[in-house]
């Protein structure tokens, strides 16, 4: 019956898996590009409010385009990413993606102003906010759901991982209930609910992560994106990287191929999946360097699920309830952690 009903809930796509791009296009009927924006503002663990440095790992040039610079305004910004998308294809419907660092981190009334000139942008149909779970607030999230009456709204969560532990290591200056506490504000208010995962954080073993699609499943969200952990340049990690490499256990293919197929096989299977990698730019990326394109690799992905038989959601067990056909369990920290031997 469990099996019955992940298949039912993504037959909707010929994947395996719900995808990002099928929910766009039954959605609206055509694709939509994001474009993204960088509107300068800071982190509460950059600026000192609750740290300094900002996140281990985070260096924002590695994935914003060369079109989203802060010295432009906005209306500048979404002409110029209209423009480089539409040199490739004619696309008619986009959504404003606030990407660069927390971008709910300012005054109300300016991020209110901010959000509201890049709704009145042509073509741009919706936004999608990225954020930190400790950057949001009540009087936010109204204002986000009465725009969601009329846009495409999604406020993307940074949650990174559920051990506090780990988010103490990486400094992200939050904790995982600061996280729970933040989806239960934001859920049932017309808001898509997105969050953003790093799989292979130091000091994380493969069950741990694993944990982590079912700690993701008890909450309410729409969207996923995960990717594996890149030591990039210009970073702390990079420096902890170079003076203690043993530290880390970066993924080769076959083995980052084994955890995402085990992973999606645990995730609740009503969640879209975004994002299954990421591919930082070759000039700033130290490790891993696995000589793939993104579409490549998600391809060996869908490649190795269909073969095997498996999908997303085939083992994942409502919380509370313990499938029968359950074969072993392992414990991590006080939480109890059940998965199925998928012998890969």
């Amino acid at each position: 019956m469990q099996e019955e009903k992940a298949k039912k809930i993504i037959s909707g796509t010929s994947k395996p898996y719900r995808d990002y791009g099928s929910f766009i296009r039954n959605k609206f009927g055509e694709r939509v590009q994001k474009i993204s924006i960088n509107v300068g503002f800071s982190c509460p663990n950059r600026d000192g409010s609750k740290g300094t440095g900002g996140c281990t790992y985070c260096n924002n040039q590695s994935f914003k385009p060369d079109y989203c610079k802060p010295q432009n305004n906005i209306e500048e910004q979404l002409e110029k990413g209209i423009e480089f998308f539409n040199g490739k294809r004619k696309i008619k419907k986009f959504l404003a993606y606030f990407q660069a660092y927390t971008n709910t981190y300012a005054e109300l009334d300016l991020i209110k102003e901010l959000y509201l000139k890049a709704l009145d942008h042509e073509g741009v149909i919706g936004l999608v906010i990225g954020t930190r779970p400790d950057c949001i607030s009540e009087e936010l999230i109204e204002f986000l759901s009465e725009l969601s009456k009329e846009y495409f709204i999604c406020l993307e969560l940074g949650v990174e991982s559920t051990l506090d532990r780990t988010l103490d290591e990486v400094n992200r200056c939050h904790t995982f209930a600061e996280t729970r506490k933040a989806y239960a504000m934001a859920s049932n208010k017309g808001i898509f609910l997105g969050a953003h995962l790093i799989l292979g954080l130091p000091g994380e073993s493969k069950s741990e992560m694993l944990q982590h699609a079912v700690e993701l499943s008890k909450l309410p969200i729409d969207f996923l994106k995960i990717h594996q952990l890149q030591v990039v340049k210009h970073t702390l990690m990079a420096h902890q990287y170079k003076n203690h490499p043993e530290e880390f256990n970066l993924f080769n293919i076959q083995d980052y191929l084994n955890l995402v197929t085990e992973f999606l096989c645990l995730l609740r299977p009503d969640i879209v999946i975004e994002r299954f990698i990421s591919e930082s730019p070759p000039d700033l990326l130290i490790a891993p360097k696995w000589g793939l394109k993104n579409f490549e690799m998600v391809n060996l992905i869908e490649k190795k699920i269909k073969s095997e038989n498996l999908w997303q959601g085939k083992f994942y067990t409502d919380p509370g309830k313990i499938d029968k056909n359950l074969k072993s369990s392992f414990k991590i920290g006080s939480e109890r952690c059940i998965v199925r031997k998928l012998g890969i």
